[in-house]
């Protein structure tokens, strides 16, 4: 069943791609995260006392279907320049990335109902708090419990496919065996030192090598949504409501490194 929901996920993503005519995406990375991992359990404590359960989105939840869409590397050579503004392609690829996600969401649970299964997404998916500047449910860190990879340097969750995407996840009662966390480090410089060219090129001055402030770098991403404000705005916070006027997007520090692409160039059909 794993291998069926992996190929369904890689099809549906290429369908979608293909109906919309526009080449933001290569073949997506799918992890099966066990419901109660001990990472997950602690999420709490790792990301903050309100992030959600999964068995609080689904009471019967075994596993969470963790996927990765990786960009293309042209997309990401878009956003090479013009700093400290992301590339207009860049901010438009967020926001239709976001949309299909959520499209891929509601399909997925359906696609699950018609095998006999249950699957269900977390209210705070698309939700972010401007004040605490996280989310109540993050798909990377489950993404990383399911297996995608480990967290570099820029606070990116680095997979086979690079670095260079975005997550989504999907809470289900499937039965099938959970992947193992990865267990070889995939940043360079937290392996031997020998990168960290991502805290370089970091606009906002928010990533040093010995951590990260979200309060800069949430002042930049505020400025490009004051610049990019044709293509939506994906987030909404606790109350619903649109959390800016524009896209709130950066991306530069995961466009120079070696961790950026990875792997597969194209997406196939499987």
């Amino acid at each position: 069943m794993k291998t069926v929901v992996t190929r369904w996920i890689e099809n549906f993503v290429l369908d979608y791609q293909d109906k919309k005519g526009i080449n933001f995406w290569r073949k997506p990375l799918v992890g099966f995260a066990d419901a109660e991992n001990p990472y997950i359990l602690r999420l709490k404590e790792i990301v903050g006392p309100e992030h959600g359960l999964p068995k609080d989105v689904l009471p019967a939840a075994s596993i969470v279907i963790a996927c990765f869409v990786p960009f293309t590397r042209d997309l990401a050579r878009t956003n090479l320049v013009g700093e400290p503004y992301a590339s207009e392609e860049w901010a438009l690829a967020y926001e239709v990335t976001n949309a299909m996600l959520g499209e891929l969401n509601q399909a997925l649970i359906v696609f699950l109902e018609g095998k006999g299964y249950q699957g269900a997404v977390s209210p705070e998916a698309f939700t972010f708090d401007q004040k605490q500047l996280k989310s109540n449910w993050s798909h990377r860190h489950i993404a990383y419990a399911a297996g995608l990879g480990t967290f570099g340097v820029n606070n990116m969750l680095i997979t086979e496919a690079g670095c260079c995407g975005r997550y989504t996840t999907v809470v289900t009662n499937l039965d099938v065996e959970p992947d193992s966390v990865c267990g070889e480090e995939q940043c360079l410089y937290k392996k031997d030192g020998s990168c960290g060219v991502c805290v370089k090129h970091c606009p906002a001055g928010a990533l040093t090598l010995e951590g990260y402030d979200r309060h800069k770098c949430y002042d930049l991403l505020k400025l490009n949504a004051l610049k990019y404000t044709e293509f939506g705005s994906s987030y909404v916070n606790q109350y619903g409501e649109a959390n800016s006027v524009g896209s709130e997007v950066c991306g530069k520090c995961v466009v120079y490194a070696p961790c950026t692409c990875r792997g597969e160039e194209n997406l196939r059909r499987s």
